[in-house]
């Protein structure tokens, strides 16, 4: 994948601290239950606002690794835990994880998966860097059961499907847990966390995700940037008449080692 750059890691700065996206950390950090001391890794860190919550739960005495295949990210991500004397950050890949075998107690990946090329390996080394017993807290995103309120849900359509052109692993909620438990993960559960923004605002997940997605389907040759312009003044036409809405369910798939 290509690495994010500054631009796009403002904006996933922005829209990742908006309250349903802080209920999200907060269901990840329930799973995983760190306790003091423990060793944790995040897998894809992105901006760092997960790890600085998990470099907290372990404390002084833990250790908190991070890596991430974005520069642009890692920048936001070491600004943000500097003071935290147990969080490492690194720049790498999590296809080829720069740790020894059985290193942490638990394991974080978030909406990183969809973009691995080699997604199995990716999980094969995830499972190798876990200690046994070692926990993991996977989100993922499946797409094609988002709702949004449009004038045009055809084009709506288009612009959505546009996104599996995009990432390499769309729509993988539905196969993640086969793959899990074929790997040798157990204990496994599932739970749907809802992003759910009933009403517009410019900060909100969706009103950046929209724009990204338009964005992504004229880059594909999908639709043209008219037609994305139209798009985008309809749904701009709803939420004057305070008709927003959009949906769509994140997926936490929990396991042991």
């Amino acid at each position: 994948m290509e690495p994010y750059d500054k631009k796009t890691a403002a904006l996933i700065e922005r829209s990742y601290q908006t309250p349903e996206i802080v209920n999200q950390r907060l269901r990840t950090l329930a799973v995983l239950a760190l306790t003091h001391g423990e060793s944790v890794l995040d897998a894809g860190c992105g901006t760092g606002l997960l790890l600085e919550q998990e470099a907290l739960a372990v404390g002084s005495k833990g250790r908190a690794e991070g890596v991430d295949f974005s520069d642009a990210m890692l920048a936001h991500a070491r600004g943000r835990c500097a003071r935290l004397e147990q969080v490492r950050l690194q720049q790498g890949s999590i296809e080829a994880l720069p740790f020894e075998d059985a290193s942490f107690d638990a394991v974080s990946c978030t909406q990183t998966l969809l973009y691995v090329e080699d997604m199995e390996q990716a999980l094969l080394e995830i499972h190798r860097v876990l200690k046994p017993r070692g926990r993991i807290a996977i989100i993922e995103t499946d797409w094609s059961g988002a709702i949004i309120n449009s004038l045009d849900q055809a084009m709506t359509a288009k612009i959505f499907d546009a996104w599996s052109l995009v990432v390499v692993n769309p729509s993988l909620p539905r196969r993640l847990g086969a793959i899990l438990r074929r790997i040798g993960f157990g204990a496994q559960r599932v739970e749907a966390i809802p992003v759910l923004n009933a009403g517009y605002s410019e900060n909100s997940f969706s009103a950046n995700m929209l724009q990204n997605f338009a964005d992504s389907a004229v880059k594909q040759n999908v639709i043209t940037a008219a037609e994305s312009k139209t798009w985008r003044e309809g749904i701009d036409s709803l939420t004057q008449r305070d008709e927003y809405f959009f949906c769509v369910n994140r997926f936490l798939f929990s396991a042991v080692k």
